[in-house]
């Protein structure tokens, strides 16, 4: 999504955030250095270095301190990818070998917190306590909604509630502070600084509900992992909620979902079963209300060409196909 034609504004400084990027986690241990880098090489959409350059870039045309922030918060990012397809057994992300494949385990949990340690240090030079106060609150609570996911894994009782909490500290909560960094750092009001973060939030929560329509309706050469990866990894989301809730079959739809085993040996037929509901036109629903929120908060904001920029973006999120 970096490439999309409505981050020209940034498009300068993005790429040298690619650059630095693979610079700033760069070690003289070999093993280290390639798991390390591997993500990181694989691309990625690098929305939240985006959002905080974005962000800046209402208040003021120069943003270059923002971004070393821009670059911690993809390495935060980063780690907490690294450490996911670990807890997940994932094999595949952005269509490459997990770090997991590639290095095992162990190699894979110490180069997610390498990657995590280097975002702090980009962070220091701020001298900034409230923005290491966000970032750290922002890190608990990614961490509190990783194990909600894992724990409520199989669970077919969730609901939307559940579901909403889950993905606001998963996506959103980082997006949300990325916003609101990059507002902060670059001469905000408190006002706008608000306006944004909940902009970042509303986004965030748009994003992941989408990402959870994909899993089960995307081209997987595309997406860049198998499709029902969620379903096999006993993750419910939206659209199996509401299959869970109102189809027909929901009754066996929660036996085939109530284990690990039973989903993968009926993978297919419980993304059948959540197509022939609803769900996914309900959770698209639930997605473009999300956006109508963000671009709602944006009605603060200066007149600039970049305010525009946020606004359109945020309608691209739900018709995205990755």
């Amino acid at each position: 999504m970096a490439d999309f034609d409505l981050f020209n504004p940034i498009n300068h400084e993005i790429k040298i955030v690619e650059k630095r990027l693979l610079q700033s986690i760069t070690t003289d241990l070999p093993m280290m250095d390639d798991a390390a880098k591997h993500l990181l090489r694989a691309g990625g959409k690098r929305l939240r270095p985006a959002f905080a350059l974005l962000s800046a870039k209402i208040f003021s045309e120069n943003v270059d301190k923002i971004i070393p922030m821009a670059i911690a918060l993809e390495l935060m990012h980063m780690g907490t990818l690294v450490h996911d397809d670990v807890i997940d057994n994932s094999t595949l992300r952005r269509g490459r070998e997990t770090v997991k494949t590639g290095w095992g385990n162990r190699v894979s949990i110490y180069a997610g917190n390498y990657v995590f340690a280097r975002s702090l240090s980009l962070i220091a030079p701020y001298q900034r306590s409230d923005v290491i106060e966000i970032l750290a609150d922002a890190s608990m609570h990614i961490c509190e909604g990783e194990i909600r996911q894992m724990i409520s894994c199989f669970d077919v009782k969730q609901g939307l509630k559940d579901y909403l909490r889950r993905i606001e500290r998963k996506t959103a909560l980082l997006i949300s502070v990325s916003c609101q960094l990059g507002a902060m750092l670059n001469g905000a009001s408190n006002s706008e600084i608000i306006a944004l973060k909940q902009y970042g939030y509303y986004l965030g929560m748009a994003f992941q509900v989408t990402d959870d329509i994909l899993d089960f309706v995307a081209d997987e050469t595309v997406l860049g992992k198998p499709v029902g990866s969620d379903i096999r990894q006993g993750v419910i989301t939206l659209p199996a909620i509401y299959a869970l809730r109102f189809h027909p079959r929901r009754e066996e739809l929660a036996g085939f979902m109530s284990s690990s085993e039973l989903s993968h040996r009926y993978a297919d037929e419980i993304i059948d079963i959540i197509l022939d509901s609803n769900g996914i036109d309900y959770s698209t629903e639930v997605s473009c209300k999300f956006v109508k929120q963000a671009q709602n908060q944006l009605q603060i904001l200066p007149n600039v060409p970049v305010r525009d920029c946020l606004f359109e973006i945020a309608a691209f999120i739900t018709g995205r196909e990755y």
